[in-house]
């Protein structure tokens, strides 16, 4: 059986889009909870502290299901190969 060689450049360039893709997705999951805090008619339109902790965490977990699911993507994706 031949073993694949990996390429250390391959590997690389995938960390780094993940970790791009990864502060994207908190950035994007950050500025719509906010947005819907801010314009979301009904609500007091003011940004306070529960407001920017809650728009923090819907930001992580933005990040949180962008990395599982590339990580997911990637497995996917060795077992086809």
């Amino acid at each position: 059986m031949i073993e694949q060689q990996k390429d250390p450049h391959a590997d690389r360039a995938r960390r780094e889009r993940r970790r791009r893709s990864g502060i994207a997705s908190f950035l994007i999951g950050l500025v719509a909870a906010l947005a819907f805090f801010a314009f979301f008619p009904g609500l007091p339109h003011v940004i306070d502290w529960g407001a920017i902790i809650v728009s923090l965490a819907v930001g992580g977990l933005a990040r949180w299901g962008c990395q599982s699911w590339l990580t997911r993507r990637a497995e996917e994706k060795a077992e086809r190969s």
